[in-house]
């Protein structure tokens, strides 16, 4: 097949083909015309790339996949450097989750606090003489 089709079948562009080309992830085979020319295992090999692409996987984190793909393996995550990077990716969203869940934390502390703030200037208010609670964004007139 040519380009545009395996670029259409692949659910991704030809910039992003000749990319990959570029970057030895493609094979780079040509006709005797002169185009580019792609089988079923090019396929594959975009499909690999784009699935772990859209798990967040660096373009370069997929050549050991698209390795083991070429190297004749039915699945690109059945060799050892394959694993390897899987290793690498869960343990970097094992820490992002970590870094997340403290803020988060800090996030929910601060609601909380501010939560009391506005209840003890409300109780304020209600006291003859107290201070009048406002919104010092001015949101749209209305309080927050």
């Amino acid at each position: 097949m040519r380009i545009g089709e395996l670029a259409e079948r692949a659910g991704t562009t030809t910039r992003a083909l000749r990319y990959y080309e570029a970057r030895g992830l493609l094979p780079a085979r040509r006709s005797g015309n002169g185009y580019r020319t792609y089988d079923e295992a090019d396929l594959k090999l975009l499909r690999q790339i784009r699935t772990l692409q859209d798990f967040g996987f660096d373009l370069e984190e997929t050549r050991p996949f698209v390795e083991c793909l070429r190297a004749g393996h039915p699945e690109g995550d059945s060799c050892p450097a394959s694993l390897a990077v899987y290793r690498r990716k869960l343990d970097e969203l094992d820490a992002l989750i970590g870094e997340l869940a403290a803020v988060r934390a800090s996030v929910g502390e601060q609601l909380t606090r501010a939560e009391h703030a506005r209840k003890r200037l409300a109780a304020e208010a209600e006291v003859p003489g107290g201070p009048e609670p406002v919104c010092e964004l001015g949101v749209g007139g209305g309080e927050l």
